[in-house]
């Protein structure tokens, strides 16, 4: 019976877990931005990653951005917080300026790219895009959930 218990208490708690990560939406002043096309399966998105534990978000986002493109940042703002409702993984998105480094690519980045808008649209699915076209805005910080393609309603 007390196993029973036990199961069924990490059961619930294992359910309203989230994975937290962040990224940095890197803006050149000719407003291009910085790109990644991920090794592990091809598609182009932002720099980023899973927030560690003893690690601000804004730290994260930087050693995120470093680690996959060689590009050091300074962070200028939140520009969104995104939801994969299919996998539970809450994005921390930020604003920020290249301010040294070189770029490269990595274990997690078969391409580094400095993208238009345009291209950012044409290259990326929604649920990524979106994070870019975002960060370009001047408005507040958007929230949005999506699936992991495409942007969904907010309930």
């Amino acid at each position: 019976m007390l196993n029973r218990m036990s199961t069924a208490a990490q059961s619930s708690r294992s359910s309203s877990l989230h994975s937290v990560s962040v990224a940095g939406a890197v803006v050149r002043d000719d407003g291009r931005v910085l790109a990644i096309q991920r090794a592990d399966n091809g598609n182009w998105e932002l720099p980023g990653g899973v927030l560690e534990i003893q690690e601000s978000p804004e730290a994260g986002a930087c050693r995120e951005v470093l680690e996959e493109t060689g590009v050091e940042v300074d962070v200028e703002r939140l520009t969104g917080v995104y939801k994969n409702m299919a996998r539970g993984i809450v994005a921390l998105v930020f604003r920020c300026r290249p301010i040294g480094g070189s770029e490269r690519t990595s274990d997690e980045s078969a391409a580094v790219s400095w993208l238009t808008p345009e291209q950012v649209t044409a290259t990326m699915t929604e649920a990524y895009a979106i994070r870019l076209l975002d960060a370009l805005s001047d408005d507040a910080p958007h929230v949005r959930v999506h699936d992991g393609h495409s942007l969904l309603h907010a309930a």
